[in-house]
């Protein structure tokens, strides 16, 4: 019985990779299902390029994908900005981890691969990117974190149920009225993304995979 044992371990030691393509092969360039020209970039849009070149070594494809309308681009470039990078009572982490939570109940390739990137990297710790996208309820959160992400993912999932002890529940942890109107709008645009992004197969960098493992 032991001799069997053995010999099957040895062989699936001994067992190579199947031979196929990788998985994100052609996530670099079809970046979308749908065939949209590019238009010719603005001189601010030109810049904030080659400033993503600069500062990430890469053009997020999402950019690229909204490149096709230059006022779509410029909107989309302008409400992230506010959204992720503006100064918050959240912190950009608490925004990430928004941001990773929302696409993980909508499935959302692109966002679930860019944003838990963002969340191993600004957290420090890549196993909470991880627990964000498959289950964020299975993270030792602080009591402040569960309740912004209970709060952002029952706005994904049921809004018209959100009331006032929601409200109320939050600023128990400590967020001002000003903190919940930017988890909710945090929430909003990744939901309103989400759902660009499926609808348009949207793929992610590849390189966001390897990142911050």
């Amino acid at each position: 019985m032991r001799k069997r044992h053995s010999k099957a371990a040895a062989s699936n030691r001994a067992a190579k990779p199947i031979s196929r393509a990788p998985a994100v092969a052609r996530d670099d360039t079809a970046i979308t299902a749908l065939k949209l020209a590019p238009a010719k970039l603005s001189p601010e849009m030109a810049a904030y390029f080659s400033k993503c070149e600069e500062k990430l070594g890469f053009v997020p494809n999402v950019l690229k994908a909204y490149a096709f309308d230059g006022a779509k681009l410029s909107a989309f470039v302008a409400i992230y900005n506010d959204l992720m990078l503006a100064p918050s009572g959240l912190s950009k982490l608490e925004r990430e981890m928004i941001a990773v939570a929302v696409s993980a109940h909508n499935r959302c390739y692109y966002c679930l691969v860019a944003h838990g990137a963002a969340v191993r990297q600004l957290s420090g710790d890549p196993p909470l990117g991880e627990l964000m996208a498959m289950n964020y309820r299975a993270a030792r959160l602080s009591r402040r974190e569960r309740a912004m992400l209970d709060f952002a993912v029952k706005m994904t999932v049921e809004p018209w149920l959100i009331e006032e002890a929601d409200r109320e529940a939050l600023r128990r942890t400590g967020f001002t009225d000003r903190d919940i109107w930017d988890i909710a709008a945090v929430a909003g645009f990744f939901n309103m993304s989400n759902r660009v992004a499926s609808a348009t197969d949207m793929r992610p960098n590849s390189v966001y995979h390897g990142q911050a493992r």
